[in-house]
C-alpha cells in the first residue's frame, strides 16, 4: 500500500438536521450532530481505512475542537501532526439538512487556514516526509501562497500531487500551478470557477481543463455523470441511482478516495472512476462524512454492483 501525506483541512462539521422540509424565513425544528470533517480529512480517513499509510498535517486551534479531531484520527488510523495555534479557534462547518440529507444551505469559519504561512509547511521534518511519500494529497483551504509552495515543492521531486477542490471560490487558488498537479478532483460548478467554461456535455469538461493546463482531473455533477481523465485518456459513468441517501456530507471526498485508491493501485480510468463512485455512495448511505466501517471488501462489494464507464 501507498504512503500519503495529507495537507489541508481537519476541522469540526456541525450539521443541523430538519424534522420536516426547509421553510425559508420561518423557525425550522431540528437537532444538531457534530463530527470531525474537512474536505482532505474525510479523504484521508478513507484511504487509510482502505489500508494506506496516511500522515496529516492540518492547522487547528488549542481548543476543545481540535481533541475531537485528534481522535477521529486516531480511530481511523491516520498519523496526526497537527499545526497548532493555541491562541485560535479550530475551524468549523455548519450545514443545514433536509430531512433526505441534501444540503439548504451551510456556513464556513475557516479563518485560521489563511493564517498558514508556507514556512510553516515546508520545516525539515516535512520535507523529509515529503522526499518519504507515494502521494501528496491537498485541498484548497489553505492560502495561495502555500498551495503554491506545495506544489512546486512536490514537482522538484518528482511527488505525485492530488487535489480536493473544496469550493469553486478556493479552487482558483490553483491556476498558476495547475500544470504541476497530478489529479485535481472537483464538481462542475468547480470546474467552471477554474475555467471560466461551461459543458452542456460531461465527456467536454476534460477538454477545458487540459487546454486549461490540468494534467487530470474527476468531475462530478451530484446524481449526474462523472468524468475522469489522465494520461490522454478520458471515461464517463452514470452513477446508479441511489436508494438509500442519508447524507450527502463527505460524498466528494469519497469519490476522490476510491478514485486515488485504484489510481495507486494502477487500476485503468474505467476501474478508477468506478472505484470512486462505488465509494461515494457508500458514504451517502450513512450518517456523517465518512462510513466508519469501510474496508477493502466492504468496497470491492459495492465495486462488483457498479456499471462500467464508457470511454469518451
Amino acid at each position: 500500500m501507498a504512503r500519503i501525506l495529507a495537507i489541508g483541512g481537519a476541522h469540526i462539521d456541525r450539521k443541523g438536521w430538519l424534522a420536516r422540509p426547509h421553510r425559508a424565513g420561518a423557525s425550522n425544528p431540528g437537532h444538531w450532530e457534530t463530527e470531525a470533517g474537512g474536505g482532505v480529512f474525510n479523504a484521508a480517513r478513507n484511504l487509510a481505512r482502505l489500508g494506506h499509510e496516511v500522515s496529516l498535517v492540518a492547522p487547528r486551534g488549542g481548543d476543545q475542537a481540535a481533541a475531537v479531531v485528534a481522535a477521529a484520527a486516531a480511530d481511523a488510523g491516520v498519523e496526526d501532526c497537527p499545526l497548532t495555534f493555541l491562541d485560535r479557534a479550530t475551524p468549523s462547518y455548519s450545514a443545514i439538512l433536509e430531512p433526505d440529507g441534501n444540503l439548504v444551505t451551510a456556513l464556513a469559519d475557516m479563518a485560521l487556514y489563511d493564517q498558514v504561512p508556507g514556512r510553516r509547511l515546508l520545516t525539515s521534518r516535512l520535507r523529509r516526509r515529503l522526499a518519504g511519500s507515494d502521494l501528496l494529497l491537498v485541498d484548497s483551504n489553505l492560502p495561495e501562497s502555500a498551495l503554491i509552495l506545495l506544489a512546486e515543492t512536490a514537482a522538484d521531486l518528482g511527488l505525485a500531487l492530488a487535489v480536493i477542490a473544496v469550493s469553486p471560490a478556493k479552487v482558483v487558488r490553483w491556476r498558476s500551478v495547475l500544470s504541476r498537479i497530478t489529479c485535481l478532483a472537483m464538481n462542475v460548478a468547480e470546474a467552471a470557477a477554474l475555467t471560466g467554461e461551461g459543458s452542456d456535455q460531461p465527456g467536454g469538461w476534460p477538454w477545458h481543463l487540459a487546454a486549461a493546463g490540468l494534467a487530470g482531473g474527476l468531475i462530478s455533477a451530484g446524481a449526474g455523470p462523472v468524468s475522469a481523465y489522465a494520461g490522454g485518456q478520458s471515461a464517463v459513468c452514470l452513477p446508479p441511482r441511489l436508494e438509500d441517501l442519508a447524507d450527502v456530507t463527505g460524498a466528494g471526498d469519497a469519490l476522490a478516495s476510491g478514485y486515488l485508491d485504484g489510481w495507486l493501485a494502477g487500476g485503468s480510468i474505467e476501474a478508477n472512476l468506478t472505484r470512486g463512485i462505488a465509494l461515494a455512495q457508500l458514504t451517502t448511505a450513512v450518517r456523517g462524512p465518512v462510513r466508519p466501517d469501510l474496508s477493502p471488501a466492504l468496497l470491492a462489494q459495492a465495486v462488483a454492483g457498479m456499471p462500467k464507464p464508457v470511454h469518451t
